[in-house]
């Protein structure tokens, strides 16, 4: 019977965190690059799919790329020209939306006063300048288009990767010819990440649509852009959506006053609570696979390591990890770790019906 040496597993172990860290070191250095990759990558999944329901349509492959391509930079270039446009409108709303800061902050000093609270004009009018809160807009939109990194580098990496798209499985089979079953799991990876990425675009569509209905009923101005914000960070799992209600409240603050604030606030946590508890989990199926808390300790990881796009990348790399390491079986313990208490109970399950009936 072969023993195991303490002082060698220890040493493994140590070898295996220390080339985990210069890996993760090493896709620091080269962020640039890798984020440049993996946001191509993304945006090909997304787009596969139209393309694909066009070629069963009998539409040629090169023709549908050409369609799908032509949208998407309609909508891209669409977006681009609202956005300057209300920009440009708030600069010639601006000292509208400075006097009814004025009223309001009258209206809040006045009812301190009177129950002895004593607080600086300037830090009131300073906290809600409406011209802060669209600057932080402005950057805010600048940073999520930036993220991007080179915008042509990325066209041309989705382009051929979209042409090359049919070619890899036969390039990867003919690689590996003489075990074909052990890439098996590189197709589960693939239907995995476009199963949640099409289901994520379609629910983030979803809320900024009902967002921006629901504010343009409200009368908050500028409804698009704060819709656009929350249909973007929607993809970011269970932080995005609060970082993108917060602009949208402090401006309605700004134009409608405490009660359109509110109002706001209502929206949009009626809306992605709906969407997020109701709508979304019912069209994932059997959901993604992780743990909650899993979710949001890769929320943290990736954008720490690759930053913005990190963040919004985290669940399609989280779930490609966790599917590669249920492949070996001295790594499965760390994808049940990854993964959800209904797949530990199935593993259990499993080990339990397998005893019985030995």
């Amino acid at each position: 019977m072969e023993t195991i040496n303490p002082n060698q597993s220890k040493k493994s172990a140590l070898v295996n965190f220390a080339a985990f860290t210069i890996i993760v070191a090493g896709i620091m250095y080269a962020a640039s690059f890798v984020t440049s990759l993996l946001m191509a990558l993304f945006i090909s999944i997304i787009l596969s799919q139209p393309i694909f329901w066009l070629q069963k349509k009998k539409v040629p492959q090169g023709l549908a790329i050409t369609i799908v391509f032509v949208l998407v930079t309609a909508i891209f270039f669409g977006f681009g020209e609202i956005i300057a446009t209300s920009f440009s409108s708030f600069s010639k709303n601006e000292v509208k939306y400075q006097e009814n800061l004025s009223e309001m902050g009258n209206s809040t000093l006045h009812f301190l006063e009177s129950n002895g609270v004593q607080i600086s004009t300037d830090k009131m009018t300073n906290l809600f300048e409406p011209s802060k809160i669209m600057s932080f807009t402005t950057g805010f939109l600048e940073q999520l288009g930036g993220f991007m990194g080179n915008s042509l580098t990325i066209f041309f990496l989705v382009l051929f990767l979209l042409l090359e798209m049919d070619s890899i499985p036969i390039k990867t089979k003919a690689i590996i010819k003489s075990n074909v079953e052990s890439l098996a799991f590189l197709n589960v990876i693939g239907h995995n990440i476009r199963h949640y990425s099409s289901i994520k675009t379609v629910t983030s569509l979803m809320t900024g649509a009902f967002i921006w209905i629901g504010l343009t009923i409200l009368g908050l101005d500028y409804a698009v852009i704060w819709a656009l914000i929350a249909f973007l960070l929607n993809y970011i799992p269970n932080i995005g959506s609060i970082i993108a209600a917060l602009p949208a409240v402090a401006f309605a603050l700004v134009q409608l006053g405490f009660g359109g604030a509110i109002w706001t606030a209502v929206i949009f946590v009626a809306i992605n609570m709906i969407i997020g508890n109701a709508v979304e989990p019912k069209m994932m199926g059997k959901g993604l696979g992780l743990s909650t808390f899993v979710v949001f300790l890769s929320l943290l990881f990736w954008g720490f390591v690759l930053g913005t796009v990190g963040m919004f990348l985290s669940v399609p790399l989280t779930m490609a990890i966790k599917i590669m390491l249920e492949q070996n079986e001295n790594t499965k313990w760390m994808a049940i770790v990854l993964g959800s208490e209904a797949e530990a109970q199935a593993v259990l399950d499993a080990k339990n019906f397998k005893k019985n009936s030995s």
